[in-house]
């Protein structure tokens, strides 16, 4: 019981203090006309979201539990009958994923698909400590480094569900990697791979070693192909490239999940994830590009009624109080402490 009020209490007191501030910090910004080239009038990001806005409450509509799209939310047999009503408030999490080898020895990676170091895993686990936030679909690169920092995250997980890695890139994929059980479904939560969330593809300079490239290039020129927002390193993506497939992509197959009451994990790259928070917070172009993310460490979103409000990490010295900016996130958080306390008990 004591508990119970510890989440309820914060969460009153939380989200009388957030929602002024939000409303303060979340004027919007409008994006220069040459951040992205294919919508020359007007803000690329804020456009296309008014143009999707009827789109994605149609879809949400139609989104239904199964195995090959999502699964049985962790908050359905956990949280009490009143809360079990159809909402449209969502969990979102972000996290870059750790150290790969090519990091360690400070190599350009891009769309090389290259595993964690040591310390990658680490950071990985680390970043488990969303464990208290549920979670019903993950959505990863195609990338191995962004997928082991998404199971080994979510092996961390109170509910102990399994991340189950699905195939879709061709019928006998599908059908050959099929669960039959629904108990076993129940148990599960899917991650769906997606080429369009790799990191943004550095051309001629992947596998070349940082260092010596400036050397042979010169600083100006690689800070230009590495921090410019339109400026592409050779035969390769500018961040602006990437953020057209990495937006897109998120608008029309994750969005609609979160319209949906879905909670949603990502873990991706730094390029792919900026593109993505930049679409979230309505950064500037020149915003964007001086946005650092760190490797391993969840951002926390909670999109209701059809805006994004950022929540900081919830890995940190604070980190009830992040559960408590919503009442679902504190009756999950809740009822997951009263699980645990009758399993030891």
């Amino acid at each position: 019981m004591s508990t119970a009020m510890s989440y309820q209490s914060i969460y009153s007191f939380v989200s009388q203090q957030s929602s002024t501030i939000s409303q303060s910090s979340r004027q919007p910004l409008l994006l220069p006309t040459k951040c992205l080239k294919i919508d020359s009038s007007l803000c690329y990001y804020t456009s296309r979201r008014k143009r999707n806005l009827s789109k994605i409450e149609t879809i949400s509509s139609q989104i239904s539990v199964s195995y090959n799209t999502t699964l049985l939310s962790p908050s359905k047999n956990i949280i009490p009958d009143n809360s079990q009503k159809k909402s449209n408030e969502a969990a979102l999490i972000l996290i870059r994923h750790g150290e790969s080898l090519w990091n360690a020895k400070n190599l350009f990676t891009g769309c090389v698909d290259v595993p964690l170091t040591e310390k990658g895993v680490e950071e990985a686990i680390e970043a488990g400590k969303i464990s208290n936030i549920p979670i019903d679909v993950i959505f990863t690169s195609s990338l191995i480094r962004a997928q082991m920092t998404a199971v080994l995250a979510m092996i961390q997980h109170r509910r102990k569900k399994v991340p189950i890695i699905l195939h879709n890139e061709s019928d006998q994929a599908k059908s050959w990697s099929q669960v039959f059980s629904e108990e076993t479904k129940d148990q599960s939560v899917p991650v769906i791979p997606a080429w369009q969330l790799n990191e943004r593809m550095y051309g001629e300079l992947q596998g070349l070693n940082k260092q010596e490239t400036a050397e042979r290039y010169g600083k100006q020129q690689v800070h230009e192909w590495r921090r410019s927002y339109d400026i592409p390193p050779p035969k390769g993506e500018s961040l602006e490239m990437c953020a057209e497939r990495a937006v897109a992509y998120f608008e029309e197959n994750i969005e609609p999940k979160l319209a949906a009451g879905k909670n949603v994990m990502i873990a991706a790259h730094g390029n792919s994830l900026r593109s993505i928070i930049m679409y979230l917070d309505k950064l500037t172009c020149k915003e964007v590009i001086s946005l650092e993310l760190s490797t391993g460490i969840p951002l926390l979103y909670i999109f209701k009624d059809g805006k994004f409000m950022k929540r900081g990490s919830p890995v940190g010295p604070t980190e009830a109080g992040v559960y408590a900016y919503t009442k679902r996130l504190a009756q999950y958080r809740q009822k997951l402490d009263e699980s645990s306390e009758v399993i030891c008990s």
